[in-house]
């Protein structure tokens, strides 16, 4: 039986006590594309991680993308961390994780760390290393989250946590990741990985950014603006994205002479050097 989404049984598991109404619930399901999502996955049963990814973006959303700096990609096999910008909230780590999949004779495995709500994709759920954005992890996510630092799998990683908004940054109007948390700086520090900065050029439509500048203005704690980014990501239908790999930073250049969140901030301005 293949994997289908089910909007209400997604709410009705974060949560229970939640009354939707039937309306709310087709909408949801218009601007998620549950119907073409599902004829897709029942056309494609047994693809899975890598293979998914291509068959995504080769046949769902016709998408292309090519690399520059592929030579910073390391090869000596110590595992390291990749940390990028995240413009469009999903569809740039499926891109990033199989260009750099592709881009390695010898293939070593990636996790990619998501939002918890993404491990309803199924398929790629092997990639995944979950974030709980309302809570805390289980125990078994934490602990595989434990085994993941310990062991040689490379780490992709959005330090910004979400995707990139429209931003008033040195007086002009901006399309650009915020904050960038610094956990990766303790993690590299901690299990003496490099990091490897990644520039993805991309943005969403204005619709998104409005929407997002609104609900801020208006003080809205929800993040509506995020049921949107499935609609987003079927939007990008035909495009062309460049994504470009710098030079590492060791490990041993994060010392005490910055904060990890000063060190965190120092790498993201590394990122956006390429805009």
């Amino acid at each position: 039986m293949p994997l289908q989404f089910d909007i209400r049984a997604i709410i009705k598991a974060k949560a229970p006590k939640a009354r939707v109404p039937d309306f709310l619930i087709r909408y949801l399901e218009r601007i998620a594309h549950i119907k073409q999502m599902n004829a897709f996955l029942r056309k494609h049963t047994t693809e899975r991680n890598y293979d998914f990814i291509r068959v995504v973006l080769d046949e769902e959303l016709g998408c292309t993308a090519s690399i520059e700096g592929i030579e910073n990609i390391p090869t000596d096999g110590k595992p390291v961390i990749f940390v990028s910008n995240h413009p469009l909230g999903g569809l740039d780590g499926m891109i990033i994780a199989q260009m750099i999949h592709e881009s390695r004779a010898e293939k070593r495995e990636l996790k990619v760390i998501v939002n918890e709500l993404l491990m309803y994709m199924e398929p790629l759920a092997g990639l995944w290393a979950p974030v709980n954005k309302t809570g805390r992890l289980s125990k078994e996510q934490a602990a595989a989250q434990q085994r993941m630092w310990e062991s040689e799998t490379d780490v992709l990683t959005f330090p910004a946590g979400a995707c990139s908004r429209l931003q008033r940054i040195n007086g002009k109007w901006q399309i650009q990741d915020l904050e960038w948390q610094k956990n990766f700086v303790q993690r590299a520090r901690e299990y003496q990985r490099n990091i490897v900065p990644i520039y993805f050029e991309g943005r969403n439509s204005n619709f998104f950014y409005i929407l997002a500048f609104l609900r801020k203005l208006l003080r809205i704690k929800i993040n509506i603006e995020m049921l949107y980014l499935v609609d987003e990501m079927y939007g990008a239908h035909g495009k062309h994205f460049k994504v470009h790999v710098l030079p590492p930073v060791p490990y041993t250049d994060l010392d005490n002479t910055r904060s990890p969140k000063e060190w965190a901030q120092y790498v993201k301005s590394i990122v956006y050097s390429q805009n």
